[in-house]
């Protein structure tokens, strides 16, 4: 039995009610503090979300001799005493490293900042191989040299060039590392082909706030002009997009109506057309999204996760677990990573009809029922999903390894306690569970309201929000 600490405990069966505020963004907040190491001044990035993969960034940083502060939601970063101690025997060959992907980032910020960097190969969630071979092969042509030793790569070179850079594939990390060394390279970079996710917007969007020039923001071919200084500035991240969307399906799996508060609705167009699909009724104003949903949706016939602006990877597992009780059949198709569908077995041993066609293509028949079980999270966005899966279940799931999903979502008990989820961790001191009160906006106990009362508030919130 793994430690009770790291399991998450849920009592499905309520539909969710309540608002919540959606956190800055993990995929938006790791490169930028990256890009921070490129600035010899002192830079503060808002929004930043209290999760785990910050925390490690945020760990690595100081290892390269950045004083790094957090104030609420504050990070502040002062890399201006960086030297090389990126080359020291320790320096950034840890575990910050090797526990997520994004340490990638790090290649080209020192490759800009000093010339040279020695790390080991990033980690992360085990859901495909994700090569560094772009990543390798483009810095090449910018004039980087490569030399791999036991568990680790130095990378080093006399002085960074532009260069005409064409990704066979648009890779979000190789876009994100081609443009932090470009920034600071002599001449004029070329990219193309480029990633166009809101991710690479927002880091093109803080290096030019900080005086870099670059073209094309948010198109599929980038023009950087490199400059030898850049500046300090104040830079607020964006709302998570992934975090809104778990969120969203959530209610469509359960049933209820839930406000979205800054939820990203102009990165969103591929998820609420989904939920559009599903049966879902929407409401999108300047501050969020307004999301209703009845208990059971429409199966969706066909789902394939593509690059930005198609269905994202990461929301192809929180959709799987909503699509298990759908009305009929429902087909998903993933191109991105090849191990996105680890969450299957668990969704199956909580009643799901499941069939593997292929490594990359999932058949799901819509239950009536799913029940709770004891499962294990493999990696942040299909322990997400477990937690959807979770809230429509009868009785209790216990889900392990929440270590998992702490590492891009803030307090998702919290959230999902606002949303009147009865979810806990682990167990009080003297063995007996935690119960949580499942409250809506008036302070009413949504467990014990008569079923025609719970029918009655449901359709009171649709005429409210709607």
């Amino acid at each position: 039995m793994l430690e009770e600490v790291d399991a998450i405990h849920i009592r499905g069966g309520n539909a969710l009610f309540g608002e919540t505020t959606i956190q800055g963004s993990k995929n938006a907040v790791l490169p930028v503090m990256a890009a921070a190491l490129l600035i010899n001044d002192v830079c503060t990035i808002e929004n930043c979300p209290r999760i785990q993969d910050v925390e490690h960034m945020k760990n690595l940083l100081q290892s390269l001799g950045c004083k790094v502060k957090r104030s609420n939601r504050a990070i502040t970063v002062d890399d201006s005493c960086l030297t090389d101690l990126a080359l020291q025997e320790e320096g950034i060959r840890n575990e910050n490293v090797t526990c997520m992907r994004s340490s990638i980032m790090l290649l080209g910020a020192m490759l800009g900042r000093i010339g040279e960097v020695s790390l080991a190969y990033p980690g992360g969630c085990v859901i495909g191989e994700r090569p560094i071979d772009l990543h390798i092969r483009s810095l090449k042509k910018m004039g980087v040299e490569f030399y791999e030793e036991e568990g680790y790569f130095r990378a080093y070179t006399r002085g960074l060039k532009g260069a005409v850079i064409r990704l066979p594939v648009a890779s979000v990390g190789a876009t994100e590392n081609i443009v932090l060394a470009a920034v600071k390279a002599r001449g004029v970079t070329v990219l193309q082909n480029a990633a166009k996710e809101p991710e690479i917007i927002s880091l093109c969007e803080f290096l030019t706030k900080a005086g870099a020039i670059i073209e094309g923001t948010g198109t599929d071919t980038l023009l950087i002009k490199g400059l030898e200084e850049l500046h300090g500035i104040t830079y607020r991240i964006p709302s998570d997009r992934i975090v809104a969307g778990t969120y969203l399906f959530s209610v469509l799996g359960t049933g209820g109506h839930i406000f979205l508060r800054d939820a990203p609705v102009q990165h969103m167009y591929a998820v609420l057309k989904k939920a559009v699909e599903m049966g879902a009724r929407l409401a999108v104003s300047k501050d969020g999204i307004s999301v209703m949903a009845e208990p059971v949706q429409n199966a969706v016939p066909y789902t394939k996760t593509e690059i930005y602006p198609g269905f994202p990877t990461d929301m192809q597992s929180p959709l799987m677990a909503v699509l298990t009780k759908a009305s009929g059949l429902s087909l998903i198709e993933e191109t991105i990573f090849e191990n996105r569908f680890q969450i299957v077995p668990s969704l199956r041993s909580m009643g799901a009809d499941i069939e593997l066609l292929s490594e990359h293509k999932a058949l799901i028949h819509g239950v009536p029922k799913l029940y709770g079980r004891e499962v294990n999270a493999m990696e942040l966005r299909g322990g997400a999903a477990l937690i959807i899966a979770g809230c429509m279940a009868d009785g209790e799931t216990v889900i392990y390894n929440k270590h998992f999903i702490e590492r891009g979502y803030e307090d998702i008990c919290r959230d999902y306690r606002n949303l009147g989820v009865n979810i806990y961790i682990g167990k009080d001191t003297d063995g007996k569970e935690k119960e949580t009160q499942i409250r809506l906006y008036g302070g009413a106990n949504y467990d014990d309201c008569p079923t025609f009362v719970r029918i009655g508030i449901y359709h009171l919130y649709a005429y409210i929000r709607f």
